[in-house]
C-alpha cells in the first residue's frame, strides 16, 4: 500500500517540496529563485504533483518542517500544509527542522562515534538556532539560540565537531585551523530530510492538531553563553 506524504520545507530561503512513499524519497522540487515561499509554493507544489502523474486526492499525509527558520518562510510553508491538511482531511506531521537536517546529514555521510553533528541555523549576527546529535542519532543538546564563540564546543573534547547549515557558514573565520571543529560548506538544504522522521510520525500517529499547531519560532530566548551549553 502507498503511503504519499508531501514534505514542505520554508524554513530558509529555499522553497522545497518533494514526495516520500512509505518513508523512501519519491520525487523533488526545489525553486530556483530564493525568498520566493509566498508566490510560489503553491505552484511548486502543483508542478511536483502533476510531474509523477499524482493528485492531492492521492496524499496520506503533509509534514512540514516547523522550525527554527526564518519567521516569514515557516509562517507560509505551516499555513499552507494546514490549509491542505483540512481540505483534504488527511494528518499533518510537524518536524524539527535541525532534526530533520540531522537525518539528511548522516544520510549522505558516513557517521564516526569520535564526531559530533551539529546542524545550524542562522539567526543574526553569532547567534544561530542548532542541536547537537551523536552518531546513534542520540540528542544530546536540544534545540537552541546560541551565542558562539571560539570556545563553544570544547565542551564535547575529546570528539570532534562537525557544523553544518546556513548558521555555520557564517563561522569559517573564526575556525579557521581549529583541530576540533569541521565545517561542512557542501550541505545543501531540502525538504526531502523531512522523510524518515516524517513517515516515522505517519506510522505512529504522532499528528498535529490543526488548530493548535504553529510553526517554532524560537522567537522568545535567552542567548546562552557558549561554556553552558551542557
Amino acid at each position: 500500500m502507498c503511503s504519499y506524504i508531501l514534505q514542505i520545507d520554508t524554513a530558509t530561503e529555499v522553497c522545497s517540496v518533494s514526495l516520500s512513499n512509505n518513508g523512501k524519497l519519491f520525487a523533488e522540487l526545489t525553486a530556483e529563485e530564493r525568498n520566493m515561499h509566498a508566490s510560489g509554493l503553491t505552484v511548486c507544489i502543483d508542478r511536483l504533483l502533476k510531474s509523477v502523474s499524482l493528485d492531492y486526492a492521492d496524499l496520506s499525509a503533509v509534514a512540514v518542517s516547523m522550525g527554527p527558520g526564518s519567521y516569514t518562510g515557516l509562517r507560509i510553508g505551516v499555513s499552507t500544509a494546514k490549509g491542505l491538511c483540512y481540505a483534504l482531511d488527511i494528518p499533518l506531521l510537524g518536524v524539527n527542522t535541525l532534526e530533520s537536517m540531522y537525518e539528511g546529514y548522516i544520510a549522505k555521510n558516513e557517521t564516526k562515534d569520535n564526531l559530533v553533528y551539529i546542524p545550524m541555523l542562522d539567526a543574526r549576527r553569532m547567534e544561530v538556532y542548532m542541536s547537537v546529535f551523536d552518531d546513534q542519532k542520540n540528542c544530546l543538546h536540544k534545540t537552541e539560540a546560541v551565542i558562539v564563540d571560539a570556545d563553544t564546543f570544547d565542551v564535547f573534547a575529546p570528539k570532534n565537531v562537525v557544523l553544518f547549515g546556513s548558521g555555520a557558514n557564517k563561522f569559517q573565520e573564526l575556525f579557521e585551523g581549529s583541530a576540533q571543529v569541521k565545517i561542512d560548506t557542501e550541505y545543501q538544504h531540502s525538504s526531502a530530510y523531512l522523510s524518515t522522521i516524517a513517515f516515522q510520525k505517519f506510522q505512529n500517529k504522532e499528528v498535529e492538531e490543526l488548530i493548535y499547531f504553529e510553526p517554532f519560532y524560537l522567537k522568545e530566548f535567552v542567548a546562552t553563553v557558549s561554556k553552558k551549553l551542557i
